[in-house]
């Protein structure tokens, strides 16, 4: 096919250089994890929450700092623990003696960026309490509504070996991330490269070396672009076929939901526009499948007697489907 054949409708200038500045900056404290990286700023630009999973020391919770940090927008933490309430999370009604009246204090969840570290250590009363602010922006208080400023994003990190004080986190809940990144260990020259850069760091203040790329405006006018790009029906298509597919496949006891179809396309869209186009290509949705997916899906427990993953199941089902052409 001839360079230059097709045509870009929409600029994506802005987007390109704010990408490029965010992932130099990650560049010089992370070592490796691109891919993790590309698609923690897909799921920011295409509005969802993303789900981070490794086992400790693997920079999870660096990571997430650091891209929050690129954004000028308000950022706060949260460490869940088993005997974290809601209230300390969504916030709590105190007594005013001036006003003798109640006022309702916000809690951490009031931001634009909101890490939650260790998401999985908190019983299901406080997993609960994030149910509707993750799907509508708002939250319902003593019968008080509150909207969320725009743009509000939560990343959370989880580790998947430890059993001592975890929970589970309810289906639900995991529907609600448009991403569940596994971060894998570092290779060998990788590890190399992170113990050369600690030692010749003179200062342990990290962070301090990433500064705002983007303002909270931008990244609403930024999801916006990537909101407009172009899918073909057949690229619709087959999204659907994949996500039909899953329900109706041996090896699952739970397939997709129609939130997982949506997620799937939004976070194409915001994966093309990264790597410079304007419209969705069938690689897109091959690349997002398995990140959208791994978290939605339940193996059957003859299959995860076997070790089969849902990785492994995932890439099953898209090879079963056609690809459009």
């Amino acid at each position: 096919m001839e360079e230059g054949i097709f045509e870009q409708r929409t600029d994506l200038s802005k987007l390109h250089t704010a990408v490029d500045q965010i992932k130099a900056a990650l560049a010089t404290i992370i070592v490796g994890q691109h891919d993790s990286i590309e698609l923690l700023i897909a799921g920011i630009l295409a509005d969802g929450h993303i789900l981070i999973e490794g086992v400790p020391g693997v920079a999870k919770t660096l990571t997430a700092k650091l891209l929050a940090r690129s954004i000028d927008a308000k950022y706060s933490r949260i460490q869940f623990t088993p005997d974290l309430m809601p209230s300390d999370i969504l916030g709590t009604s105190v007594f005013n003696p001036k006003s003798t009246d109640f006022e309702f204090k916000h809690g951490p969840i009031f931001g634009n960026i909101i890490l939650i570290d260790e998401i999985n250590r908190a019983p299901a009363k406080t997993q609960s309490a994030l149910f509707e602010v993750m799907e509508e922006r708002q939250l319902t208080i003593d019968g008080q509504t509150y909207k969320m400023d725009e743009p509000f994003t939560v990343l959370a990190t989880q580790n998947p070996v430890e059993h001592e004080g975890t929970y589970r986190l309810p289906e639900a809940q995991l529907d609600r991330f448009i991403f569940k990144i596994e971060v894998k260990y570092p290779s060998l020259d990788e590890e190399i490269a992170i113990l050369k850069q600690q030692h010749q760091q003179k200062t342990n203040d990290q962070l301090s070396h990433v500064k705002p790329v983007l303002s909270a405006k931008d990244i609403i006018a930024l999801r916006q672009t990537v909101m407009g790009l172009h899918v073909e029906d057949k690229i619709l298509v087959y999204v659907a076929k994949i996500v039909h597919e899953s329900r109706n496949n041996k090896s699952l006891f739970l397939g997709a939901s129609p939130r997982a179809s949506l997620a799937i396309v939004n976070a194409a869209k915001a994966l093309a526009a990264i790597r410079g186009r304007d419209f969705v290509t069938p690689d897109d949705i091959t690349y997002v499948a398995t990140p959208v997916l791994r978290h939605r899906i339940m193996l059957t427990p003859d299959k995860e007697m076997e070790g089969v993953t849902p990785d492994d199941v995932i890439n099953q089902l898209v090879q079963k489907i056609e690809v459009p052409r």
